[in-house]
C-alpha cells in the first residue's frame, strides 16, 4: 500500500548526505514546478548519482568550470546542463557544500499539471511517457539553464520546490549501471529506480561516437 504523500518541502539536511545515500532516498518524492500557467507536480522513479571529483562520470570530475558551478553547492539546489546542443537535464545538488555531487533526475511520474506538460511533450503516446527519460523529463517540467541554480528546499512560492512525498520501501529500489555512461565511469552501478514502474526509462549502454574525418 502507497502512503498518501506529504506536501512538506524536504529539508536542506535531506541533501546533505553523501549522494548515495541521497540518491535512492529520492525515489517517490515530489518535484513540483510552478509556471504562469498552473504547478505541474511529478513524483521520482528513476534517478543516477553523480559524485564529483571521485566519479569520471561526473562533471565535476576535473573540477569547477563556469557550466557545473552549482554542483559544489549549496545542497539543495538545482543543477541543469544542456547536452547534445539540444536537451537540458536537470540534477539535485547534494553532500557538503564545496565538495560537488548531483543526483541527476531520470525519470517520473506526472501526478498533477499532465495537460500542461502534454502541450510540452506533443510526441508522448500516452502519459507514462511524459517524463521517461531526463531530457523529457526537463522538457515537460519546461526546465531551462535560466533555472541553474534555483533553491529547492523552500516552502516559498519558487520555480521548483522538492517535497517528502511518499518514498518507497528499499525492496522496491533497484540499482545498476548508469545509462549512456563509458570510460572507467561506466562500472558504477548508481542508477536507482522503482521496481516495476512504467515510467522509468530503458537501459542503453553507452555507445561511443565516432569522430567525424
Amino acid at each position: 500500500m502507497i502512503a498518501t504523500p506529504d506536501r512538506t518541502p524536504l529539508s536542506r539536511e535531506f541533501f546533505d548526505r553523501p549522494v548515495l545515500d541521497v540518491a535512492p532516498d529520492l525515489l517517490g518524492r515530489i518535484l513540483v514546478r510552478s509556471t504562469p500557467d498552473g504547478p505541474i507536480a511529478l513524483r521520482i522513479t528513476e534517478v543516477e548519482a553523480y559524485d564529483g571529483a571521485d566519479d569520471p562520470g561526473s562533471h565535476a570530475y576535473r573540477g569547477r568550470t563556469a557550466r557545473n558551478g552549482v554542483m559544489f553547492g549549496p545542497p539543495g539546489h538545482v543543477y541543469v546542463y544542456f547536452t547534445y546542443g539540444m536537451w537540458f537535464c536537470m540534477n539535485l545538488v547534494c553532500g557538503p557544500e564545496g565538495k560537488a555531487s548531483a543526483v541527476l533526475l531520470r525519470a517520473g511520474e506526472i501526478i498533477e499539471g499532465a495537460e500542461l506538460a502534454r502541450t510540452r511533450r506533443l510526441s508522448a503516446r500516452n502519459d507514462k511517457e511524459l517524463a521517461k527519460g531526463p531530457a523529457r523529463l526537463a522538457t515537460a517540467l519546461n526546465v531551462d539553464r535560466s533555472l541553474d541554480g534555483t533553491d529547492a528546499c523552500t516552502s516559498e512560492d519558487t520555480p521548483l520546490r522538492i517535497l517528502t512525498g511518499a518514498p518507497n520501501p528499499s525492496d522496491q529500489v533497484l540499482n545498476g549501471p548508469r545509462t549512456g555512461v563509458g570510460g572507467d565511469g561506466a562500472v558504477h552501478p548508481w542508477r536507482f529506480w522503482v521496481a516495476n514502474d512504467p515510467t522509468v526509462s530503458p537501459y542503453r549502454a553507452h555507445v561511443p561516437r565516432r569522430r567525424r574525418s
